[in-house]
């Protein structure tokens, strides 16, 4: 690759607890955060306000404005692994789709021509190659440049038409009221879905509470927001089990609770942690019982829930954030709050 005149930028695709490398990769793009206070710059005095730090502004800034069209980027995850390099292509965007990556709001987008992908095997050197610190970084002479000059691009890669951005329905935020009518609709019980309306406001406030304070256990995530919303979707105790074989909440069918009885396997993780990374996790504990067809993920706030298909793989359904209802999920090519919820619900089937 010819690096001559070329501006080269290192930008981070999340750390070593949440990586958002592959939906970067799909998408085209590039992101940062926070994006809750709207594009760049008129985000900047609200961030300031907010107390986001000077130097979190300024890493807003050079990925705005500092970059530019034709530059070269690396995308990486820590300090020794690459991902990903490409061509910086038009200018900065905002898309409010890109509003909650496994609970980070990254709304802020540059779009990325991919001219390398690790396709499963990162690019690994030595530790420190690259710099720690900012999301979006000059790249510093060193090995990583040399690599970049070695690869060898072939020229249609500089011309291929970049994916279009995810695109959500023209009214994507549901209200409550919305979820509820499509629950009863669904087959949910009257009685469920009224515990679901008095809960979900409840959990909400809690879990904000807990953002302004200290962080809760795992054990107080299960306690004070899993639970009470299984039991509100119509969960009973005796069919919910609670450090059940290592599974933190595990959801039953039928009694006597049982390997061949088991449906769903919750796994939890501590507020604000990703949540989705889980997976593997709460894969391992559904390995052998054919029964088990759902799993859910969470942190409290956020729910994923993963469904067996016929090839015996668990694929995201649907994604939920209790304070961020929407009606899909584009950025993550599945369903939504209310499909969430149902699929979280007793009375829900695989098809």
């Amino acid at each position: 690759m010819d690096l001559t005149n070329k501006t080269i930028w290192q930008h981070a695709a999340g750390d070593t607890d949440r990586d958002y490398s592959e939906l970067c990769i799909k998408w085209d793009a590039i992101l940062n955060g926070p994006g809750r206070a709207g594009p760049w710059p008129d985000c900047a005095k609200p961030l300031r306000a907010a107390e986001w730090s000077a130097r979190k502004v300024t890493d807003l800034k050079r990925f705005a404005e500092d970059m530019k069209d034709g530059d070269l980027v690396v995308l990486r995850i820590g300090t020794a692994i690459v991902l990903a390099a490409g061509q910086i292509v038009g200018s900065y965007e905002w898309h409010d789709e890109f509003g909650d990556i496994d609970g980070w709001d990254l709304q802020h987008v540059r779009r990325v021509r991919w001219l390398w992908k690790a396709l499963g095997s990162p690019k690994v050197f030595d530790k420190y190659a690259l710099k720690q610190g900012d999301t979006t970084q000059r790249l510093n002479e060193g090995p990583i440049r040399e690599w970049l000059s070695s690869l060898a691009v072939p020229g249609d890669a500089f011309t291929r038409p970049l994916v279009e951005s995810p695109a959500s329905q023209e009214q994507n935020e549901i209200s409550v009221a919305e979820i509820s009518e499509f629950l009863f609709d669904q087959g949910v019980a009257s009685t469920s879905i009224k515990n679901l309306l008095n809960e979900i406001g409840e959990l909400t406030r809690i879990a904000k509470w807990y953002q302004r304070s200290s962080k809760p256990s795992e054990h107080e995530t299960v306690a004070y927001l899993v639970v009470p919303l299984l039991r509100a979707l119509g969960w009973t105790p005796q069919r919910m089990a609670v450090e059940w074989n290592h599974v933190d909440v595990a959801l039953f069918e039928q009694l006597p609770r049982s390997d061949q009885s088991l449906r769903v396997v919750v796994e939890a993780k501590k507020m604000d942690n990703s949540c989705l990374t889980a997976k593997p996790q709460a894969m391992s504990y559904a390995s052998g019982k054919t029964g088990c067809h759902r799993l859910v993920v969470t942190d409290g706030l956020r729910y994923g829930v993963y469904v067996r298909t016929e090839h015996e793989v668990f694929h995201l359904y649907a994604y939920l954030n209790l304070t961020r209802l929407r009606r899909d999920c584009p950025v993550y090519e599945c369903k939504g709050a209310e499909d969430a919820l149902l699929a979280m619900a007793p009375e829900w089937k695989p098809t």
